[in-house]
Formats: structure tokens, sequence, C-alpha cells
């Protein structure tokens, strides 16, 4: 177990824990909370061994193995699918082990390491390799892809994979959705659930917590406070035990002021000294109870808009996409909706589809490529992009950019600096952080500048592209507060389903090309990317057979017992050609079409279908007898194998051990050779009993 025993970490000389103590037990799922600030990095760091308690005692099991996501950018040309099973240090350390081995011919070091192999899921290493990334959102074709070649989203994506991947005791994961859309964080969720070691996870996503986590370790005001349920339970503990809090400490308050009024009374009494000084002994030793500080919350609220136009938008067979070497690449085709006032639209679809792709044209910082998008007559729209730099100014601070934000609107609210001072202050930019540059800030410090920039230019349609993605749980909902009072019409691109449940009344599926109305809820919405999902698999599933069965049809030695492939076949769109049986049947005139056997009475019908017997039990019996044989080898080497692992349990010699794992290795490639045969062999037998 996890123990914290009276720790103290500052950072810098701000105390960021004071005498804290907590215990967390194998197996437990921990959703760490509290205000960005508060520690939680911290804490994380005092976990995975880079900073040490400056005082107290911290104690985790040392042979525990640890799962994290490495927080840099990865720069390497490594295939995808290569770099994330690295991951697996295990397997790495002993693939590692057996080169020596093998270079040094040391045969009882190779036999160790070829038993260690099996253990560690050697045979099974790269599909699952290949499913984490699957399930994190990446297609087939992209998993021999270069780390390199995918953007910085992608690329963290793929760290988090290599985490997943590495065989762990513990895993911490500090915001593991940020880089997610709805379809990869519903997947990362059922994964988690799954797993079987102690998982600590620092999110701002109250459904993901809810979802993911057991136990809620709660940072507040230098304290740990540990709560025996997710996140919505300890939102219901915690303020409960704030309500108990408060009535406590006023009900002390009461005590103290009726000691300290007979202290104060009695104590120049010599008669009542000694009473009084008994007062004064029981006041020192009152544990004071704390009064409720009530958490400073941040809230803002979206101003009236000037007006109202109806529609707001109206898109006519109109393509989204992008300009590459003057060339138009349209992601999103054939576009024709409307938006009118008040409507509170939720974007789904996964990424790379278009969802920012039309956010981004609807907010005019990408071109419309066809159709027409009109605008009603005095709409102002308030733009949040996912990357808050495309909109700020790295070099600049916040009262620079409020400044130059007042001077293009020219608008008739107060400019002076002292008012746009003023004003930044409701957002939490006081004192000097209006003169700190924006590229020195946190995430959700930029994220608020542009909620602040927003707000001043009183949009009527609010385009928000992935808005909280660094937000904490406090301002997220402040956030949601103040879209549900906006009188504007919003259109929301989010993965945070809490903030997607309380604003929207209506959701658009962005996907395959094309913009429309999905009819349903989150939930639905969740039901069906499982079924997408599935599709998916499957499609995949059949393109591999199809694959499979154009390369076997190929024309091969006839040793191989495979039907003889002519060369000389009809197009695939060609009518294919009459049996040779039943073009002219001896003794009639009648004729017969591809297709039936019209015309033939039954001794002929007869004849005609054992003709056709016969032809297809000789084209089917070479590929069931291969078959029959493939089935019997592979039940060889299962019997062979089994013996050989259960020599490797038993004393023999180096030699005998070393050449025992090498015959295992060489039967798993004869295996997995005879099984992709074995598919190959099925499909073929399936496509010929249907054509004939």
């Amino acid at each position: 177990m996890i123990n914290l025993k009276n720790v103290t970490l500052r950072r810098g000389t701000k105390v960021l824990l004071d005498k804290a103590s907590v215990t967390l037990n194998p197996g437990e799922k921990v959703g760490l909370v509290g205000r960005n600030g508060a520690g939680k990095s911290t804490l994380f760091a005092l976990f995975n061994g880079s900073l040490t308690e400056d005082g107290g005692d911290f104690e985790m099991p040392r042979q525990w193995r640890m799962g994290q996501v490495a927080q840099n950018m990865p720069e390497t040309d490594q295939a995808a699918a290569d770099f994330v099973l690295e991951g697996d240090t295990r397997l790495a350390e002993l693939r590692q082990r057996l080169v020596v081995a093998e270079a040094s011919g040391d045969g009882m070091e190779m036999a160790h390491v070829y038993t260690d192999l099996a253990d560690a899921g050697d045979h099974d290493a790269m599909p699952r390799a290949e499913a984490l990334i699957l399930g994190l959102g990446f297609r087939v074709d992209e998993l021999n892809n270069p780390v390199n070649s995918f953007s910085g989203g992608w690329r963290m994506r793929l760290q988090l994979a290599r985490a997943l991947m590495c065989p762990s005791d513990i895993l911490i994961l500090d915001e593991p959705t940020n880089h997610l859309d709805l379809d990869a964080l519903v997947w990362l969720e059922a994964w988690l659930q799954r797993y079987a070691g102690t998982m600590i996870v620092i999110s701002h996503d109250r459904e993901f917590l809810d979802a993911v986590t057991d136990v809620t370790l709660h940072i507040d005001h230098a304290k740990l406070t540990r709560y025996g349920s997710n996140y919505s339970g300890f939102e219901i503990l915690r303020a409960q035990q704030m309500e108990l809090q408060q009535a406590s400490f006023s009900k002390q308050q009461d005590k103290i002021a009726h000691l300290q009024k007979f202290i104060t009374r009695f104590k120049a009494q010599a008669s009542k000294a000694k009473q009084a000084q008994s007062r004064v002994k029981a006041l020192e030793r009152m544990e004071k109870v704390a009064p409720l500080l009530a958490d400073a919350e941040f809230t803002f609220g979206f101003k009236e808009p000037n007006n109202l136009p109806n529609p707001m938008l109206a898109i006519s067979d109109a393509s989204f996409g992008y300009v590459v070497d003057d060339v138009p690449k349209a992601i999103l085709q054939g576009v024709s909706k409307s938006v009118l006032a008040g409507q509170r639209i939720g974007i789904l679809g996964a990424n790379g589809q278009g969802k920012s792709t039309l956010v981004k044209t609807i907010a005019r910082t990408m071109p419309l490529l066809a159709g027409t998008l009109t605008e009603g007559k005095g709409l102002n729209i308030g733009y949040f992009a996912q990357q808050e730099l495309d909109v700020l100014h790295p070099n600049d601070n916040p009262l620079e950019h409020m400044i130059r934000l007042a001077k293009e609107l020219g608008s008739n609210e107060p400019s002076r600096e002292q008012d746009l001072r003023n004003y930044l202050g409701t957002f939490n930019f006081s004192g000097d952080m209006v003169k700190q540059s924006v590229g020195s800030m946190s995430g959700g410090e930029k994220a608020r500048l542009v909620l602040a920039m927003i707000v001043w230019q009183r949009p009527n349609l609010l385009l928000l592209d992935e808005p909280t993605n660094h937000l904490d749980l406090a301002t997220r909902e402040a956030l949601s507060m103040a879209l549900n009072e906006f009188e504007g019409t919003v259109m929301l691109v989010s993965h945070d389903r809490a903030l997607l449940r309380a604003v929207c009344d209506e959701f658009w599926m962005v996907g395959r090309g094309k913009v429309e109305p999905f009819d349903g809820d989150l939930d639905d919405y969740q039901k069906y990317l499982l079924e997408e999902s599935k599709r998916l698999r499957e499609e995949a599933k059949n393109s591999a057979r199809d694959a499979v069965v154009t390369a076997t049809t190929a024309p091969v030695p006839a040793a191989s017992a495979i039907v003889p492939h002519s060369d000389q076949s009809p197009p695939s769109d060609a009518p294919a050609p009459a049996p040779a049986a039943a073009v002219a049947v001896k003794g009639s005139s009648a004729a017969v079409t591809q297709t039936g056997t019209t015309g033939l009475n039954s001794a002929e019908q007869r004849k005609h279908d054992a003709q056709k017997r016969q032809q297809l039990a000789a084209q089917t019996r070479p590929l069931k007898r291969e078959l029959e044989q493939n089935e019997q080898r592979m039940a060889n080497i299962e019997t062979e194998k089994t013996r050989l692992e259960a020599l490797l349990t038993t004393p023999v010699s180096p030699a005998e051990m070393a050449d025992a794992g090498r015959r295992l290795k060489a039967m798993a490639d004869e295996v997995a050779a005879l099984e992709e045969r074995w598919l190959e062999l099925t499909s073929l037998l399936e496509e010929t009993e249907t054509t004939l």
C-alpha cells in the first residue's frame, strides 16, 4: 500500500502539503482533485520518485512497477506500433538479454530467457500494442507510419498507448483525456475499468472520474482528505462535511464567547480568579474548529447580445476543407444546414472527420471551398479555438490583448486602461498578471484570457472548439452556468460530456464527409460508437480476408493442391460461361442459361445435378485434404509444445534447455503460418461452394 504520514511538500517557498497523511490500498482507483496550483502534479512527482518529501514519511512498495505517460513530445522516425511496443519495458529487457545470450552462446541463459519471454507475453505483444493504438483512434493504415509524421496531439496519444503497454502495478495518469476525442475517451474508460493494478489519475472531466475511480483524494489548503467514492460521491460527502464543520464552528464560537465573557468579567475578582483561570486553561486546551473558508469560486457571464439575427447562418450545398498547394481538398461535402437564434448545438464525431474544419470555416478563419454560407445581418461571432495560441499573441500580455481588442471593436464599452485592468480582474487576472506574457502562462490561464476576450465582444453566436481542455472543474462549472444563461446561439465541440449534457439540446454528427443531425442523446451516441467500432472491425476483417483470397488465387505450383487458376478467366463484370455439361444436353434441343436448367426433364435434371456435385467434389477435395492435414499438424505441434514446456520445468542440461527454447520458438512461428493458411483454405472453400 501507499502511506503518507505527516508529509510536507514545498515548491520553492510555497508549502503545498503541510503534515498530510493518507493511505491508499492496492488495487484502488484514485482520483486526485483540487484547484489548479493546489499541488496535484507535485504529489505525482513524489509518487514517481522525481521529488522527495520535505518532512514526514512516504512509503510505497519498492517492487511495484510504475506506468506513467512521458510528458515529452516523442521525436523519432520509428514506426508507431514499434514505438508503443517498446513501452513494455520488461519485454524489451528480455529481448535484449536474448540477443546477448545468443551472441555469447550461453545455453542456460537462453533457455531461461525463452521461458521468461513466454511468461511476458512475447507471442502476442505486437497485437496488444496495435489494439491500444487503434483503440485510441488511429487507423489500421497508420500503424507503421513514423511517429514524427503525426501532429503533437496524436503523438501524445502514442505516449499514452506506450504507458498502457507497460506492465505495471501502479499507473499514474495526469490529464490523460486532454488530447482525446469522445470516441477514444469511451475506449480508454473501458480499458481503465479492466486495469487490475492501483491507479491514481488527475482529471478535470467529472464523468471520466466517475467512470474509472472509486476513491477521491482531495488537496485543499495544504491538506489531503480521502473520500471513499467517485467524484460525484465526493461532492456530496464534502458538502455534508462542510455543513457539519460550519455548524461545529458556529457552536464552538458561541462557547468561546461565553467563556471569554466570564473571564473578562471575573478575572479581577479575587473570589472568582481561580474559576476564571480554569476557563483560560479550558480555552487553551480547546482544539479549534477551523471556520468554513468558502472557495472563491470563479464566475462570469456573457453580456446580452445587441441583436439576434434569425437565422444566424444558412449553409447551402457547401464543401468544407482546406487548400494545399492551391489544390482544394474537401473533407465535408454537400452540407445544407441552418443555424437559428437560441439553438444549442453539440457537434459530435471522431478526430479528423472535420469538426474543427467546420467551426473554423464558420469562424471565417478558413475559406469555404464550394457552395454558399450566408450570415444573418448583424452576426457577431465569438470563437474559442482548440489551440488558444491560434488567437493569442505569445509575446503580448493580457492587458495588451484587451487594449488591441477594444481598439479593433471601437465599441462603447469603457476602454481606459484601468477599466480594462478591472475587467481582467473579474477573470482572475489581478496585479502583475496583467503584465505577464501570454507565452509564459499555463493552459488554464490562456483559456481564461480567451474567454475574457470573447465576453468583451458581446457575441450572438459562440463557436467553442474544445474550450475545457485546460480548465479546472470549478472553471468548467462556471462556463457551463454562463453558457446556460447566454441568450445567443452556441455551437460546441467538446469531449467533456458533462458540459455537452448541461448545455446542448441537439447534436450534429460530423463523419464520412457529411454533417447530419444525430437523433439521440449522449448515451445513444456512446452506443453508436460501440456499434461503429464493431462495424469498422468487421470491415477490416473482411478486407484482410479478401486480400488473402486474392493472394491465394494467383498461379501456384500443382503440388500445392490448390485448384488451378485460369489466366483466361472473364472480367468480373462479364457473365460467367455455363458449365460444359449444361451447354447442350443429349437428346434435347432445350437451351440452358447460366442461371438455371429450364427445359430439363427430371432424369436429365438428376444427371445434371450429379455432374455439378462431381464437379464441386473434384474442386473442393484437394482443399479439404490440405485443411485436414493442416489441422493434424497443428494438433501434433500442440502435443510437442506441451511436452517441451513440461521438459523445461525439470532438471536438464543447459544444451537441452537451449534446444527446447529454440524449438518452442520455431513451433510458434510454424503455428502462426499454419493458422494463416487455415484461414486462406476455409475462405477458398466457402468461395468455391458458393460459386458452383
